[in-house]
């Protein structure tokens, strides 16, 4: 006797003869196990075939001609089966997967046939991760999306734009961690554009009070006018030699604390260097993370690590900040993602995710690494030794961070976040990437990150 599911989790190849109509269920039993399909059921419209191109994942034989079928299947090289069964997981995860994504799929192919709708081509809906993840109204270009950037051979910009989130609210003063970073931020030669996201109950200082930037480095300050659930707005004030008034709008779903992650019209640039204000990162450290970035256009990549668990005892995820040999979050406090996560963030995650941040003021951070995770299948990518990322406060003042429910909170999230996308999307890592010649015994001199060498562990 033999086990079904294991027989045909270890087929190369599954034979789907038509069953009392021309369709038959194995097809998708077919496509979950990785096995290419070999279709027997002459005439047979496959579905979405509007949109999504089965010659990639499927076989087609002659009903008529069964004894054709071996040698059909052998002549296949090895190279192509390949491609095949991968074809067969990228289709099943994004369209076929869940009742869900199978009406979402076809609401949307729907809606591209509406006159002066945004439509996407065959390369979006055939290829990692799928026209639904893939929003048209971001844009109609596919080199502003980061997973088509190597398929499009082009690069990301090579310039970036940091977001601080400001929530402490200290004094402004040229000796505060806000204001080291801001100066450590501009001298960077890749820098076009600095964002503090002010989310402190008192009003930001003074123009004449903050930092004097290059003239090619603007300074941006986003102040939410009234309390959340009012309909709030945030107003941007440029400093600089121009001051510029706007008034911008947000979702009723976003949280106070994920305005960090609103897909602003100041962004520009590809790349979001996303910062918390007490940051201790130097201008080498932001460079090389810069330089990682451009290489992982898709993933967040940056300095402080974290990891999830299984917890057998409790039934749970747990979250843990112990350093080990593996990690699967890298936090947003010192990191660089692609700016259309933002959009993502914002106007396709679920309401009772950004419900579950707001009450808690914390975990936007995961949540955004879920999301990263849940729409690349890949960890994110932490860079050189750093384990100290924020400013001690001074005179054992407490912050945010230190409570001890702040803990309590990110384990909840956790879980709650895996229940919602209903399985747990983060994965683990062990690779970290650090400058060539880093900690060697040579000449500082030689080195091209020079600073990250000074950098206490």
């Amino acid at each position: 006797r033999y086990d079904y599911e294991v027989l045909l989790q270890n087929s190369t190849f599954c034979l789907v003869p038509r069953g009392r109509r021309l369709g038959s269920f194995r097809f998708l039993e077919a496509l979950q196990a990785g096995c290419v399909p070999v279709l027997l059921s002459n005439g047979w419209a496959l579905p979405f075939a509007q949109v999504i191109e089965w010659n990639k994942a499927v076989i087609w034989a002659d009903e008529r001609l069964l004894l054709q079928v071996p040698d059909i299947v052998r002549s296949v090289s090895a190279t192509k089966v390949l491609a095949l069964r991968q074809q067969t997981q990228i289709l099943w995860e994004r369209y076929f997967s869940s009742i869900e994504k199978i009406v979402f799929t076809t609401l949307e192919i729907i809606r591209e046939r509406l006159p002066l709708q945004p439509s996407r081509d065959g390369l979006v809906w055939n290829s990692s991760p799928g026209a639904l993840l893939t929003l048209p109204h971001f844009s109609d270009t596919l080199r502003h999306y980061p997973f088509y950037l190597d398929m499009l051979g082009a690069e990301p910009d090579n310039q970036f734009t940091a977001v601080i989130y400001s929530q402490l609210g200290g004094p402004a003063v040229s000796t505060s961690p806000l204001y080291r970073l801001i100066r450590n931020i501009a001298r960077s030669l890749y820098v076009a554009r600095i964002v503090i996201v002010w989310s402190g109950e008192k009003p930001p200082p003074p123009r004449s009070r903050w930092p004097s930037l290059p003239s090619s480095v603007p300074l941006n300050i986003l102040q939410q006018q009234v309390p959340y659930g009012g309909g709030g707005n945030m107003a941007a004030e440029q400093l600089g030699s121009v001051v510029n008034q706007q008034q911008v709008g947000r979702p009723a779903s976003s949280s106070s604390i994920s305005q960090r992650f609103y897909p602003h019209p100041l962004i520009q640039t590809d790349a979001v260097l996303s910062l918390d204000e007490d940051c201790l990162l130097t201008t080498d450290e932001v460079d090389f993370a810069f330089a990682v970035w451009k290489s992982f256009p898709d993933r967040i990549v940056g300095y402080p690590a974290r990891s999830h668990y299984w917890d057998d005892a409790k039934g749970s995820w747990g979250y843990t900040s112990k350093w080990t040999n593996d990690y699967s979050i890298v936090l947003t406090g010192a990191a660089f993602y692609h700016r259309y996560y933002n959009f993502l963030y914002t106007h396709w995650l679920s309401p009772l995710l950004h419900k579950t941040v707001e009450q808690s003021q914390n975990c936007e951070d995961i949540l955004m690494n879920f999301l990263v995770s849940h729409v690349t299948h890949r960890p994110p990518i932490k860079v050189t030794q750093r384990k100290q990322y924020k400013e001690q406060p001074p005179g054992g003042a407490r912050s945010p961070w230190n409570d001890p429910d702040h803990f309590i909170q990110r384990q909840t999230c956790l879980n709650t976040f895996a229940a919602v996308f209903g399985y747990m999307p983060l994965l683990r890592s062990n690779m970290r990437l650090d400058p060539v010649l880093f900690k060697d015994p040579v000449s500082n001199l030689r080195k091209k990150y020079r600073q990250i060498e000074l950098v206490g562990s």
